[in-house]
């Protein structure tokens, strides 16, 4: 075995990921591993882990192969998996576009939340078929200190609270997961979304992400806020026929989010790779105990 792991570093809004290509599921990526990777001190550093896989090779997505040759195979920054991240999705392309996998154009990801349709335009922007969004029934209220809002329940593949605020300062740090209630809404947790007006469909949002922390920007978080606030705003494509566009700005940059009349949504924005290397085998393998 080789002493060295490659890796790559890179963003979507600011919202980064440690890269790590191993097409035929070779490596051994634990829980505690994956952490210290994502360590900004100790390791690489980022919000979460791209496990570049193809999905024949990795037996959570081997169903998934004739539709998808590649698995995004994503771990948050604890270690833990979750069923999709929207922005990692478009930097797991424009990763697989930078080896020569696929270049501009349509090509399609497997993910733990199902196959995910992106295209790579030549304006460097990659938009992301981000499937429907589900709205549970039941109130729900998240809180920050001693103030509490009442929140939309937003399924997009993975559980988010989305409450609107009149200044983002109030979600506080959002080091830890604001409380939420019911417990019964989210029983593995919930990212929570605060968000404020900017002007004529146009938001801006800060969030808890499950596992993480705040972060720069969250791809899945943008969508669920934008199918909020357009039912907050009376905005249903599936009743009118027209599609619903949204600009969200996120701390990282700017995302735009259309929830089309089929009930698709698409999201759009940047993906960047800003660097390479190689981890050191040894250290990693003494991670894994």
């Amino acid at each position: 075995m080789s002493t060295r792991i490659a890796f790559l570093k890179g963003h979507g809004t600011e919202n980064d990921f440690v890269i790590v290509p191993d097409p035929e599921n070779a490596i051994d990526l634990p829980p505690a591993a994956v952490a210290a990777l994502c360590d900004r001190r100790a390791g690489i550093g980022g919000d979460g882990l791209l496990h570049v896989v193809r999905s024949a090779a990795h037996p959570e997505a081997r169903k998934m192969a004739a539709e998808a040759e590649w698995f995004m195979d994503y771990r948050n920054g604890d270690g833990s998996t979750v069923e999709m991240c929207g922005n990692g999705v478009r930097v797991f392309a424009r990763y697989l576009q930078r080896a020569g996998y696929v270049g501009e154009g349509d090509i399609a990801v497997a993910t733990r939340g199902g196959v995910k349709k992106v295209h790579l335009a030549k304006d460097g922007d990659v938009t992301v078929g981000m499937g429907r969004a589900v709205l549970p029934e039941g109130d729900v209220t998240v809180s920050v200190g001693e103030r509490s809002w009442p929140a939309r329940n937003v399924n997009m593949g993975n559980p988010h609270a989305v409450a609107f605020v009149d200044d983002l300062a109030q979600a506080g740090n959002l080091y830890t997961a604001p409380p939420f209630s019911p417990a019964s809404a989210y029983p593995t947790g919930v990212n929570v979304e605060f968000v404020v007006d900017r002007g004529p469909r146009h938001v801006a949002l800060r969030v808890h992400e499950r596992g993480v922390g705040e972060t720069r920007s969250c791809g899945t978080g943008a969508c669920a806020v934008a199918v909020a606030t357009a039912r907050r705003d009376g905005a249903d494509p599936a009743v009118t026929g027209t599609p619903a566009t949204y600009t969200v700005d996120v701390p990282g940059g700017r995302l735009v989010i259309t929830e089309r009349p089929d009930g698709e949504i698409e999201m759009t924005g940047p993906a960047v790779i800003v660097a390479e290397g190689e981890i050191d085998a040894d250290w990693l393998a003494a991670l894994r105990g």
